[in-house]
């Protein structure tokens, strides 16, 4: 029996699954982020990419949008479910994207919201279901009344179908005009079984992202941590598991990752704070982003929203910086992050970056210039993380100049590396009390705080260490008279090398 009229998807997937095991918050909620990691990583590799702007998917989600990636976001059609109370669209009828205004390039295109009646279980759940041409598939995680968690997730067509039946039922409830059109879309989407080779990528995805907590797992049982859990060799044995009616292999539902405990609870808390913050503020962008597609809107109106849009952006992404920052420092080394190192063109990163660094500069009266190569080498690196980890790190260095000061980013090849320096120039004429450092407090292992400016960012060793996980290297010096001076080294790639040298 179900708990209510509709199956939830947890209900739907335990149906499915031999065994769905109950486990603590913490653990589920690892594995939910874990697997999130993959599917946004096997999307990214298997999207079209002469193909950004058609849509080449549709993703159903809750309680808030999960890819953020622009790729992803301008290839994929997103619907968001969420039980908030505030939700305007339980208010009004859903506005046809036919109907919709132009909007600023910046603005999602594709983002929809959808509310959940206050007495539906599946509020107290998160999911995701992704409809491409090359897989189906579904992740939930969810909440019970006990306080466990479990997580589960399912490539089978068939599971995937009675998922989307059950969110189709509901919106069919809520708004049966697009429930025609949403339902018009996943049927563009057969449901086949996918071909092996996504499934083994999947795999590898997934088991990158399990790297670090594999290594922070083998440590714990070393030291003789919860002798009821089983150990990470016992645990990959289970990896996979074969389904009788299926003709490809697919993945264990309850894929195991492990346990891995914090070495300070100032991590776990970072963690869960980054988590707690992104969730509403993503909500909050994605109903603004749905009011600026309205036609009616005075423009001081849209002005203001967009600013609303451009702060969350901003917050989401520093919440993302401290998750992650939080999350390397669960694990023994960063060697393991850099498995994900790929040659990328920073030439790229840099032209999506510098208009957003001069707008952080301008906020604060500062004025930013960037002085560049006449032609970017290939670097190394994480082209995932390389913008967010620059732009963070600047955002930082802007909040602790004076009003009226001057950066220079300057850009040049040093033999085998790229060398990228954040240098000040102050607008005073005493430019020794200009110089002098800002006043920061520690914050526990990671952040620390700013009295002046009320700002909260991460410590230089948090960091540095951001830096090292995408290969690179931050060297913070304290000049007389110049302030504080950042420099950041990125490798080049192989065959870029002589060809740089030569030219610096």
């Amino acid at each position: 029996m179900y708990e209510w009229i509709l199956p939830s998807l947890s209900e739907i997937l335990a149906q499915n699954q031999s065994s769905v095991a109950e486990c603590s918050p913490g653990k589920a909620e690892r594995q939910w982020r874990v697997s999130l990691a993959a599917t946004e990583r096997l999307l990214l590799n298997t999207l079209a990419d002469d193909s950004v702007d058609t849509n080449q998917g549709l993703v159903l989600a809750a309680p808030a949008p999960l890819f953020s990636q622009p790729k992803l976001t301008q290839s994929l059609e997103t619907v968001t479910f969420t039980a908030k109370p505030f939700n305007p669209l339980a208010l009004m009828p859903f506005q046809m994207p036919d109907a919709i205004a132009p909007i600023d390039e910046e603005i999602a295109p594709h983002e929809s919201v959808l509310p959940l009646l206050p007495a539906d279980p599946l509020g107290a759940e998160q999911f995701c279901l992704v409809f491409t041409d090359k897989f189906r598939l579904v992740l939930v995680l969810a909440t019970h009344k006990n306080g466990k968690k479990t997580f589960s997730f399912s490539f089978e067509p068939e599971v995937v179908q009675q998922a989307w039946r059950s969110l189709g039922a509901r919106v069919m409830l809520a708004n049966p005009e697009f429930f025609a059109r949403l339902d018009a879309l996943v049927q563009q989407y057969s449901p086949v079984a996918p071909d092996y080779r996504i499934m083994v990528q999947f795999s590898q995805l997934l088991l990158q992202e399990l790297t670090e907590a594999e290594e922070t797992r083998e440590w714990a049982v070393g030291t003789g941590e919860e002798p009821g859990e089983q150990t990470a060799e016992g645990q990959r044995g289970r990896g996979h598991k074969k389904h009788n009616n299926a003709q490809f292999p697919i993945p264990n539902s309850q894929f195991p990752i492990p346990n891995s405990q914090s070495p300070n609870p100032d991590v776990e808390l970072l963690q869960a704070f980054a988590h707690e913050v992104r969730t509403p503020l993503t909500t909050i962008r994605t109903m603004t982003r749905l009011l600026l597609k309205r036609r009616d809107l005075d423009t001081s109106v849209i002005n203001r929203l967009k600013i609303i849009d451009h702060e969350c952006t901003e917050q989401i992404d520093r919440m993302e910086l401290l998750f992650k920052a939080a999350e390397l420092e669960t694990t023994a080394s960063t060697k393991s992050s850099k498995t994900q190192l790929t040659p990328m063109s920073l030439d790229q990163v840099l032209q999506q970056s510098i208009p957003r660094w001069e707008q952080a500069a301008h906020r604060r009266n500062l004025t930013l210039n960037v002085v560049l190569p006449q032609q970017l080498p290939t670097v190394v690196s994480n082209p995932m993380m390389l913008d967010q980890v620059l732009t963070g790190l600047i955002e930082n260095f802007t909040r602790s100049l004076p009003s009226g000061s001057h950066i220079q980013v300057q850009v040049i090849p040093a033999g085998d590396q790229l060398k990228l320096q954040l240098s000040p120039q102050f607008g005073c004429k005493d430019s020794s009390k200009s110089a002098t450092p800002p006043i920061r407090k520690a914050l526990g292992q990671l952040l620390m705080f700013q009295p002046e400016t009320g700002t909260i960012s991460l410590n230089i060793a948090a960091t540095k260490h951001l830096f090292q996980a995408i290969g690179g290297k931050l060297i913070v010096r304290q000049r007389p008279h110049y302030g504080e001076v950042l420099t950041i080294f990125l490798p080049l790639e192989v065959s870029n090398k002589h060809k740089s040298g030569a030219k610096a």
